[in-house]
């Protein structure tokens, strides 16, 4: 079956997802809601969980036979070793969701994704070591290596995909290019009669095929993008005909995924049962996934609820906190009793930059940003080691490369060049002095909500005294920093926090925030680095800005690992940011009770392989 998609040049070009990428239109509202929600420590104002529940709702979309989970545990059939088959596993949340329905309003919430892994299904996944995209129902990714992506003489590009053979839905029904066709029109339609931004319009699709178990779709030129696409299958013969999302926000479709929905209690709990048709088998065993009879989600707003919960083994598995030291702590001293705790860096990085733009010297007139001996004796007037140590203690070490909360694969720990030497950076700011004829004093200026930034700088504040830099601290609130210092390029040296994304085309869409072609508002270069008003206009911006130019049209993996370490290479070399650490991630489990649990600091969640949690008690 052959579809045209005509009438795209028509519709509105999309720059961000709501899975989060930048949209480039009313820049200065989006950047500050953009970037003050990635940083943003989420605090608990809700219920506690002795609240009494409404009555549960029962879900229909079940399998032809369906166990309770109370009978499930009961079940005796064979495992593999190390694994068994039987039980349940609870895991608790302190977000409540208003939908089970990724594509509905607020679908695109962290706790949609952590329990859509355990019944939805798409073309990738996140791999928790790499961080990168894995397949999923399809037997590749497709790729210009293995021939699935192929650009074509005319310019445009195409990409195919190969579903699984033993892919079905719960109900039987195989998984199939009908339902690729079926989400993508589902979803064109979706960005044009909504504010939804999934990549689908600004794929620009200009025509399809589906086939039983085979899609293919051309786009109308090459772009990376596409990896990003399918991320969630929607099932052609449930959904067809029905009013998409409004029909399907309570109500889940046939699951794709190792569980089917029991019952929904709202604001209170998800109960699933095994998907006796699940297609996927353990690597080691070939025996039939998942182990678990069922998995039960609790939510549970307040902290100190959540936390007692794990305490008292009502919950197997949560995510807390590791930013609050009173809450980690104590729940690592839980180790000796059979939990285990997890702490790893995360995708939310922040780093200290510099303004080049001709408004910083409105802020701080002896500013020295345009030379590149100041800029590097920041970087080795600050201790990272201690800064962070000062946050987190030993839970997380200083971030060598940026590109770590994207794919640790790609990262060169290109920023090793700038140790903590006070005596080196005092060198170097003395020779800035001398080359520039000012004092070259900075100007610290960040957030002040938080209680991290604010504490960094103090820190910054004796490191930079110690190097003989002069040093003031401009704190603020982080409406007006957000909101119009940044957008508006008034700052001199300063401090937020990007959030990294999974896949290749993520960590190429990033590098358009140095791009010196990117000028806002219509661009995202807010630290305006070699743009037409900045202070800085050399090879190496003229390199990075060919670049990134070129990043935007190639689809070829290789070649773009390859100008990605030189785009990273040039940033550190020139001393434009300095990342400083990633905030940590943390997971926690009862290592005795369920097993086969690994951390993914990915949007994927805690949950990404919860078919392969096991009970360890049985």
């Amino acid at each position: 079956m052959a579809h045209q998609h005509r009438g795209a040049d028509s519709l509105p070009p999309t720059a961000r997802s709501r899975q989060g990428t930048t949209k480039r239109r009313v820049h200065r509202m989006v950047f500050a809601g953009v970037i003050m929600g990635v940083v943003a420590i989420a605090c608990s104002t809700g219920q506690t969980d002795t609240t009494t529940a409404p009555p549960p709702t029962v879900i229909g979309m079940q399998p032809t036979t369906t166990t309770s989970l109370e009978s499930a545990s009961s079940s005796t059939t064979d495992a593999p070793s190390g694994a068994g088959y039987g039980g349940i596993a609870i895991i608790g949340d302190d977000q409540i969701p208003s939908t089970v329905n990724p594509y509905a309003p607020d679908g695109d919430s962290p706790i949609v994704a952590i329990i859509g892994q355990a019944w939805l299904t798409g073309v990738w996944d996140i791999d928790p070591t790499t961080l990168e995209l894995i397949p999923e129902v399809v037997t590749a990714l497709p790729t210009v290596a293995n021939g699935g992506v192929v650009v074509n003489a005319d310019g445009t590009m195409t990409v195919q995909y190969r579903v699984r053979d033993e892919a079905v839905w719960a109900d039987g029904i195989p998984i199939s290019g009908y339902d690729f066709q079926f989400t993508l029109d589902t979803l064109l339609e979706l960005e044009q009669t909504s504010d939804a931004r999934l990549g689908y319009t600004a794929a620009r699709v200009v025509r399809s095929a589906a086939q039983d178990k085979t899609f293919s779709m051309t786009l109308e030129s090459p772009t990376l993008q596409f990896e990003q696409l399918f991320r969630w299958l929607i099932p052609k013969h449930a959904v067809e005909g029905t009013a998409f999302p409004d029909d399907w926000t309570d109500t889940p479709w046939p699951s794709g995924g190792p569980f089917v929905f029991d019952t929904i209690t709202p604001g209170d709990r998800i109960v699933m049962v095994r998907n006796e048709n699940y297609w996927k088998t353990d690597e080691l065993s070939g025996l039939q996934l998942p182990f678990l009879d069922g998995v039960e989600f609790r939510f549970i707003e307040e902290t100190s609820s959540l936390v007692r919960a794990f305490t008292n083994r009502d919950i197997d598995v949560f995510q807390p906190p590791p930013s609050i030291r009173e809450v980690i702590d104590p729940l690592m001293d839980l180790e000796n009793n059979g939990a285990v705790i997890t702490v790893l860096p995360g995708r939310v990085w922040e780093h200290v930059n510099f303004q080049f733009g001709p408004r910083r010297l409105e802020t701080s007139p002896n500013s020295c940003n345009e030379n590149l001996a100041f800029r590097r004796a920041v970087m080795q007037a600050i201790d990272r080691e201690a800064a962070v140590a000062a946050i987190y203690g030993d839970l997380i070490p200083p971030m060598g490369s940026y590109l770590d909360a994207f794919s640790p694969t790609l990262a060169s720990d290109a920023w090793a060049r700038y140790p903590h030497d006070p005596a080196a950076a005092q060198e170097l700011y003395l020779q800035a002095v001398q080359e520039t004829g000012r004092e070259c004093t900075a100007v610290f200026s960040t957030s002040a909500n938080a209680e991290i930034r604010p504490r960094l700088g103090k820190l910054y504040v004796d490191m930079f005294a110690e190097a003989g830099i002069p040093l003031e601290l401009a704190l603020m609130d982080s409406q007006p920093f957000f909101g119009e210092v940044l957008p508006e390029g008034t700052w001199d040296v300063g401090q937020w926090a990007w959030a990294g994304s999974v896949g290749l085309a993520k960590a190429v869409e990033f590098h358009d925030r140095f791009d010196p072609q990117g000028l806002p508002p219509e661009g995202s270069n807010f630290y305006r680095w070699g743009t037409s008003d900045s202070s800085v206009d050399d090879d190496s911006t003229r390199r990075f800005a060919e670049i990134v130019a070129t990043m935007r049209t190639s689809v070829n993996a290789g070649d773009l690992r390859l100008l990605i370490a030189e785009a990273e290479a040039i940033l550190a070399d020139q001393a434009v940011i300095l990342p400083l650490f990633a905030r940590p991630v943390a997971g926690a489990v009862w290592g005795d009770e369920v097993g086969g649990y690994i951390l993914n600091i990915s949007r994927a969640g805690s949950t990404w392989n919860i078919e392969n949690w096991y009970r360890t008690d049985r």
